[in-house]
């Protein structure tokens, strides 16, 4: 299913609550520190770190190919009294009007993208979006088979309404760099023999070995400067996730 897809509804409403990971902000406020402003968020989602970089008076504009990942962020960025540009666009047709000093993406999104061609259009879309001397920094992730088939995680509302992720199946393909994880959401009333909401996708993770990255960079007219761990140390090669600078 196409990101675009997969992050709407429920699975956008329950992404906040549900998610493993969350992205401080200050990593990315060095960053744009360091390679200078204006600056870009690819896969913004409903705002972190967008919406704190903003608050921090940083030039920061964020894109995003969800519709409804784009209302939410919009609602929390009113809430807290932000002003935030946003647009609605797919990180490999990206096409704005300015170029930026700095793009990053906060997590591994760019893995969301399904094939070798289609992360190939978009290195060629954020290099045609940065300044002579600007840096983008992608973090990517080699996922493992899940462990967790048939386990929900769940959580509660402050309304009593409980929202549940589980992992239903998976389709690991080693030869694609695939992994196909069939996953069901659920969002409860505070009856629990009530369900009010089911959704059931399939979850595309389409992982980059550092060698393959540094290949499609390359044909989509990139520099790779660096590759670490997210410790900022240099990669030794097998590194589950890594982050990726580089330059035009």
């Amino acid at each position: 299913m196409d990101a675009a897809d997969y992050y709407t509804g429920i699975v956008a409403e329950g992404y906040a609550l549900l998610k493993g990971t969350h992205f401080p902000a200050d990593r990315y406020a060095d960053l744009i520190a360091a390679s200078g402003e204006p600056a870009l968020e690819l896969g913004c989602g409903d705002g972190d770190p967008l919406l704190e970089l903003r608050r921090r008076g940083l030039e920061v504009e964020g894109v995003d190919s969800s519709a409804d990942m784009l209302a939410r962020c919009a609602q929390r960025a009113a809430a807290a009294g932000l002003e935030v540009v946003t647009h609605h666009q797919r990180m490999e047709d990206l096409d704005l009007d300015r170029r930026f000093a700095t793009i990053f993406l906060a997590g591994p999104t760019f893995t969301l993208l399904p094939d070798d061609d289609l992360a190939r259009r978009a290195l060629a879309a954020i290099r045609e979006h940065l300044t002579e001397h600007g840096v983008a920094e992608i973090p990517l992730w080699v996922p493992p088979p899940r462990d967790d088939l048939g386990a929900s995680r769940r959580v509660q509302t402050e309304d009593g309404t409980t929202v549940t992720f589980t992992a239903l199946s998976e389709e690991y393909d080693v030869t694609h760099r695939t992994r196909t994880t069939h996953v069901r959401y659920e969002r409860w009333a505070r009856q629990p023999s009530e369900t009010v909401e089911v959704a059931e996708r399939d979850w595309v993770i389409h992982w980059h070995t550092q060698d393959s990255f540094g290949v499609l960079a390359q044909e989509a007219g990139l520099q790779v400067v660096a590759m670490t761990d997210l410790d900022n140390t240099a990669v030794t090669g097998d590194e589950e996730q890594f982050v990726v600078t580089l330059t035009r």
